[in-house]
């Protein structure tokens, strides 16, 4: 009976939240779509910088 990864984790892969900067390291959760993966947590999603407007619109 298989109880989970139970191998050395620095092998596994990992990369830094697009956010925070924090790095992620794989999981199996993740195995479909690690190459779209970009934040650690909802939390970082939810606060991912937004683009600022290009200034010199009206004026």
């Amino acid at each position: 009976m298989s109880t989970g990864f139970k191998g050395n984790k620095s092998y596994l892969p990992s990369k830094p939240c697009a956010t925070c900067g924090r790095e992620m390291t794989w999981r199996k959760a993740w195995a479909k779509n690690w190459e779209s993966v970009r934040h650690c947590s909802q939390a970082c999603r939810r606060g991912r910088a937004v683009p600022a407007k290009p200034a010199g619109g009206a004026g």
